[in-house]
């Protein structure tokens, strides 16, 4: 990271504030959103595992 915010840490924020907003106005798409969230989130951390499953690991 190159400060105390990111870029990637403010598109993840703003991603969950929409997430939760979408839940909570709407509970059925919340539900099978949340589950697609949930779904990349774990094939992003096992796609990025080589030994151990902490993640991608930065180049």
């Amino acid at each position: 990271m190159n400060g105390p915010l990111d870029l990637r840490i403010l598109v993840l924020l703003l991603a969950d504030v929409i997430v939760r907003y979408i839940a909570y106005a709407h509970p059925a798409v919340g539900v099978a959103l949340l589950v697609a969230v949930g779904v990349v989130t774990l094939l992003y951390l096992l796609m990025g595992s080589d030994s151990g499953g902490s993640g991608p690991t930065s180049p």
